[in-house]
C-alpha cells in the first residue's frame, strides 16, 4: 500500500506542484499535423475518416487474422479493364511477390457515411476489383459500422459470382473454419474493431426489430453474455452458419441453439441479472443469426480489458446514461486515480456510485495484476506454471474477486449493466447491489449491510452523481450527515453547526448529492487507513458559500492529492469543472488534533492541462515544438502463426503511433515519485 505523508498538529498546507514526468513510451519522432503513420508501412498518410477505418483493419489483418505484415500492402495498384485502380489493402500469398496475379484477399475501407449500396464506392466496387484479379479468393468491404465479406466463385461460364460469407479466413484457416470457428480460431480483438462489431449489432437490431434503443441494447447484452459463457465451455456452440444467416427459415435453428445456450448457461448462472421475464431472447431468428455471426469469431474473455471496456461503455453510455447527473468516468481518469491509490490484493474496494463499473473494474484489475505477479514470482518457470501453480493463482484470484470487490448504484439498469461488464472482465459480479448509498444503511438489504458496513472499506473509487437538479431533500436521509446541517461562521472565522433549542442540528432544506457522498464515503472507510479517490466539482473546493464543507473536510480527512482536471473531461455531455481528490480518513485521535490545533502535512497538487480528447470527444494528439504530431514507440506482445511450422508463437513487436495528448499517466507517475520522497 502507498502510505500517506505524515501529519502533525498545525494547519499549514504545503502545496507541492506536480513535476510532470516523461511518458513511459519512447518518443521516436514526429508526424506533421493532419498525417498519420500507416500501420503496415510506417509511411505518413492523410489522417481522414476513411484512414481511421483502414488503420483498424490493417491492425486486425496482422493481429487478429495472423497475416504477416510483409504480405499485406495498402493502396496497391491493379488494372481493371483499361484503367488502373488502387485497392485499399491487398493480402498476398505467403512470401509471394506483390503482384496483381498473387493477390489473395482484397479489402475496401470507407468512411462511416458511405453506404454499401453507393454506386461507385459500395460493394460493387469491391466485386469489380475481385473480378479483375484472377487469383483473388476473398474480399471485405467495410465502413466500420457495416462489414461485408465475399468469396469469389467461378460460374463455370468464364465469369464470377460472389457469395456473401460470414468472415474471411485467417492465415492457415479454411473457409469452412472461418464460417464456424473452433476454439483455436477465436481472435483477440484489437484497436476499435470490437467497438465496430458491437455498434453493427446494436444498429442492426434497432433497424430490423423496430425496438427502442434501450430495448435493442438489452437484447444485444443477452447475446454478448451467451457468447462469454459459451467460451467457458469445452465445445463452442455460439455460432451461426452462412445458410442460417441468409435464409430466414433456416435461421430458426440458429435461434433455437442460441436460446438454449442462454437459458441453460446464462439465466441459471446469473439469476440476479436475468429474471424470469428475461429468459427469452426477444429477437427474430434472422436478427439473432446476424448478430451471432458478427461476434462468433472473437474471444471476448481473452480480449484486452481496455478494448472491451471502450466498446462496451460506448454502447452502454449511448443507451443508459440517465438524467441523474450520471457521466461515466473516462478510462484514463480511472487509471490515473487507481495508480495513485495502488490498491493491494488484501484490501476491500468499493465504488458507492458504480455506474457501469468502469472505475471498479480498473481498480479490481490493478489488484489482480499484483496477485498474478506475486504468484508467478514463486513459480519454477514464471512463464509457464504447473497445473498446481496455475490452480493456486486461480484460487487466489477468485477469492479476491468474491470477497474484496463491491459496488452500489441507485439506477437498477446501470447495476445490471455493471454486473455484465464485470462478467465480461472475468468476474462473477456477486458484490454489486442496487441501493441508495446515501440513505440510512439500516434501510439497505441485509447482505449489503453485512458485507459493506460503515468503517469496513480500505479503498473507495468514486465519481458520484452531481448537480443541483437532483437535490437530496428527504429529512431522514439528511439527518445522517453533518454536511446536511446549517453551518454558521463567527467573527474569528470558526465554523459551527447551528442547533435548535433542543440541541438538534438545523438541517438545510436540501443538499446536492456530491456533498453528502463525501461524508458517506469517509464513513465507509476504515478509520486511519482507508483512502479514496473521488471526482469532485470544483465549486466545492473554491466556492465561498461552501467554505463550511472544506472546514469540515480537513478535520475529517487528510487530503493526499488534488488534481485539477481539464474542463473537457466529461465532454461531450457535461462541462462541469472537476478535480480528482485523494484523501485518507483520519482516526479519532487525528480528528481531535485537527479540531484543536489543525494538522500540518504536504499535499500533492497538479493541473491536467490535457486529458486526451477535446470537447467533442475527439482524440487529440501531442505536438512537438514545431507543431507536428509527436510519435512514440512501445513494445507490444502479439500472437502470430509461424508460417513454416503453423504453430502459434508469442512475439514482441515495436509499435509506432501518435502520442495521445494525455497528461494523466504522467500525473500518476509524478504523484508516486512525490509520495516516495515524503517518506
Amino acid at each position: 500500500m502507498a502510505s500517506a505523508p505524515p501529519v502533525t498538529s498545525k494547519e499549514t498546507h504545503v502545496l507541492v506542484p506536480a513535476a510532470l514526468t516523461t511518458p513511459t513510451v519512447t518518443p521516436v519522432g514526429s508526424v506533421p499535423e493532419g498525417k498519420v503513420a500507416d500501420y503496415l508501412t510506417g509511411k505518413l498518410v492523410n489522417d481522414t475518416a476513411e484512414e481511421y477505418v483502414r488503420q483498424n483493419i490493417e491492425k486486425a489483418l496482422v493481429r487478429q487474422y495472423k497475416y504477416a505484415a510483409k504480405d499485406c500492402e495498402p493502396e496497391f495498384p491493379i488494372r481493371v479493364g483499361s484503367s488502373r485502380k488502387r485497392v485499399d489493402i491487398v493480402v498476398f500469398g505467403p512470401g509471394q511477390d506483390h503482384a496483381q496475379a498473387n493477390a489473395y484477399i482484397l479489402v475496401e475501407t470507407k468512411k462511416a457515411d458511405v453506404k454499401p449500396t453507393h454506386r461507385t464506392e459500395g460493394i460493387g466496387q469491391l466485386q469489380s476489383y475481385m473480378a479483375a484479379c484472377l487469383n483473388v479468393q476473398y474480399g471485405m468491404w467495410t465502413n466500420g459500422d457495416d462489414r461485408f465479406c465475399y468469396a469469389k466463385r467461378s460460374d463455370g461460364k468464364g465469369s464470377w459470382t460472389f457469395d456473401e460469407i460470414i468472415d474471411i479466413p485467417g492465415f492457415g484457416q479454411t473457409e469452412e473454419d472461418a464460417q464456424r470457428p473452433k476454439r483455436r480460431d477465436l481472435k483477440v480483438a484489437t484497436a476499435d474493431n470490437l467497438l465496430f462489431a458491437f455498434r453493427r449489432c446494436h444498429n442492426y437490431i434497432a433497424a430490423h426489430e423496430g425496438k427502442q434503443k434501450t430495448e435493442a441494447f438489452w437484447e444485444l447484452l443477452k447475446l454478448i453474455f451467451t457468447k462469454i459463457e459459451d467460451e467457458r465451455s469445452n465445445k463452442i456452440n455460439f455460432y451461426a452458419t452462412p445458410s442460417e444467416r441468409e435464409n430466414a427459415s433456416v435461421a430458426t435453428s440458429a435461434k433455437k441453439r442460441i436460446q438454449e445456450l442462454f437459458k441453460n448457461k446464462v439465466v441459471l448462472k446469473y439469476p440476479t441479472i436475468f429474471e424470469a421475464r428475461d429468459m427469452t431472447i426477444d429477437l427474430k431468428p434472422s436478427v439473432v443469426a446476424y448478430v451471432v455471426t458478427q461476434l462468433q469469431g472473437y474471444s471476448l474473455l481473452a480480449s484486452p480489458v481496455d478494448v472491451k471496456g471502450v466498446a462496451y461503455e460506448e454502447i452502454v453510455g449511448s443507451n443508459l446514461r440517465g438524467d441523474r447527473g450520471e457521466f461515466f468516468t473516462p478510462r484514463n481518469a480511472c487509471r490515473m486515480a487507481v495508480t495513485m491509490l495502488n490498491p493491494q490484493p488484501d484490501e476491500r474496494i468499493l465504488d458507492p456510485s458504480c455506474g457501469t463499473g468502469g472505475f471498479l473494474i480498473t481498480a479490481m484489475n490493478h489488484a489482480v495484476d499484483h496477485i498474478e505477479r506475486s504468484e508467478r514470482e514463486q513459480w519454477i518457470d514464471p512463464a509457464n506454471g504447473t497445473d498446481a501453480e496455475r490452480q493456486e493463482l486461480f484460487r487466489r484470484r477468485s477469492e479476491y474477486l468474491s470477497q474484496c470487490v463491491f459496488g452500489i448504484d441507485l439506477n437498477p439498469a446501470l447495476v445490471r449493466a455493471a454486473k455484465m461488464n464485470m462478467v465480461m472482465n472475468n468476474d462473477g459480479s456477486g458484490g454489486l447491489w442496487q441501493a441508495n448509498t446515501l440513505e440510512n444503511p439500516h434501510m439497505w438489504q441485509s447482505d449489503l449491510r453485512t458485507r459493506v458496513p460503515l468503517g469496513s472499506i480500505d479503498v473507495i473509487v468514486s465519481n458520484p452523481p452531481f448537480g443541483t437538479k437532483i437535490p437530496i431533500d428527504d429529512e431522514g436521509t439528511l439527518s445522517q450527515y453533518e454536511l446536511a446541517a446549517t453551518w454558521d461562521q463567527d467573527d474569528a472565522g470558526n465554523w459551527t453547526i447551528r442547533r435548535d433549542k433542543h440541541g438538534n442540528p438545523v438541517l438545510q432544506k436540501s443538499q446536492p448529492p456530491e456533498i453528502l457522498f463525501i461524508e458517506r464515503c469517509l464513513q465507509l472507510l476504515k478509520p486511519g487507513v482507508g483512502r479514496m479517490a473521488m471526482v469532485i466539482p470544483n465549486g466545492i473546493l473554491n466556492n465561498p458559500g461552501l467554505a463550511y464543507v472544506r472546514h469540515w473536510l480537513v478535520r475529517r480527512a487528510q487530503i493526499l492529492a488534488v488534481v485539477d482536471m481539464h474542463r473537457d473531461l466529461f465532454q461531450p455531455g457535461n462541462d462541469t469543472q472537476t478535480s480528482m481528490v485523494l484523501m485518507r480518513r483520519l482516526n479519532s485521535e487525528e480528528i481531535a488534533n485537527a479540531e484543536s490545533t489543525g494538522l500540518d502535512y504536504p499535499i500533492f497538487m497538479a493541473v491536467a492541462e490535457s486529458i486526451g480528447h477535446d470537447k467533442r470527444g475527439n482524440v487529440i494528439y501531442r505536438r512537438t515544438a514545431e507543431g507536428e504530431d509527436a510519435l512514440v514507440s512501445r513494445v507490444e506482445t502479439v500472437t502470430e502463426i509461424d508460417q513454416e511450422t503453423g504453430a502459434e508463437v508469442l512475439r514482441e513487436i515495436e509499435v509506432t503511433e501518435r502520442q495521445v495528448d494525455d497528461e494523466l499517466p504522467e500525473v500518476a507517475t509524478a504523484y508516486l515519485r512525490w509520495l516516495s520522497e515524503q517518506r
